[in-house]
C-alpha cells in the first residue's frame, strides 16, 4: 500500500538536518503537490503523536517565521528547540534564513 500524504511528508521532514530549516512549500513541491503548502501544515500539527520523533520545529513558513509554534505545548518550546541547533530567531523568525534554508528539491534530487 503507498504511503499516506502525511506519511511522506514526514519521511521528508526526517531528513531534514539539525540547525537547518525547510518550508511548508519545499516540502510540497518536492512531494509533487505544489499547491499543498497548507496540507504540509497540517500534517506538522500532527506530527507530535509519542513514539516517533518528526522534527517538525524545522519547518517553517517561506518567510522564515514560526507559524506553527502554537503546537509545540508552550509559546517558545519551538524557539527553543531552534536556538539550541544554533539558530537565531527574533521576533518569531530566523535569522539568516538562505544560511539555513534546506531544499529537499535539491537535497534529495
Amino acid at each position: 500500500m503507498e504511503p499516506s500524504f502525511f506519511e511522506k511528508v514526514y519521511a521528508v521532514v526526517k531528513q531534514v538536518p539539525q540547525g537547518r530549516i525547510t518550508t511548508y512549500g519545499a516540502i510540497a513541491k518536492y512531494l509533487g503537490t505544489a499547491r499543498s503548502a497548507r496540507m504540509v501544515g497540517w500534517a506538522m500539527n500532527h506530527s507530535h503523536a509519542p513514539g516517533e520523533f518528526i522534527p517538525a520545529h524545522r519547518v517553517l513558513n517561506r518567510a522564515g517565521v514560526l507559524t506553527g509554534k502554537h503546537h509545540f505545548g508552550g509559546p517558545n518550546t519551538m524557539k527553543q528547540l531552534l536556538e539550541n541547533e544554533g539558530i537565531t530567531v527574533i521576533n518569531d523568525q530566523i535569522t539568516n534564513f538562505n544560511k539555513h534554508f534546506w531544499d529537499p528539491n535539491k537535497e534529495l534530487a
